[in-house]
C-alpha cells in the first residue's frame, strides 16, 4: 500500500470501486487498519464517503 497519502487516495479509491464494497473490507483483505488510512487521508482533507464507496 502506498505511503504517500496522494498515491494512496489513488489507490484505495481505484480498490474500492473495482473490488471491495466497503472500507472495511478492503482493510480486511489487505489486511491494513482503517483508522491509519482514515487518518492519512483525511490530513489531505478526504473523508470515507460509506453510501459512494469512496473518499472525497
Amino acid at each position: 500500500m502506498p505511503k504517500d497519502p496522494v498515491m494512496l487516495l489513488s489507490y484505495v479509491n481505484l480498490k474500492l470501486r473495482d473490488a471491495y464494497s466497503s472500507l472495511n473490507d478492503l482493510c480486511l483483505s489487505e489486511n491494513v487498519s482503517e483508522e491509519e488510512i482514515r487518518s492519512k487521508l483525511e490530513s489531505i482533507g478526504y473523508k470515507y464517503n460509506s453510501e459512494l464507496n469512496q473518499f472525497k
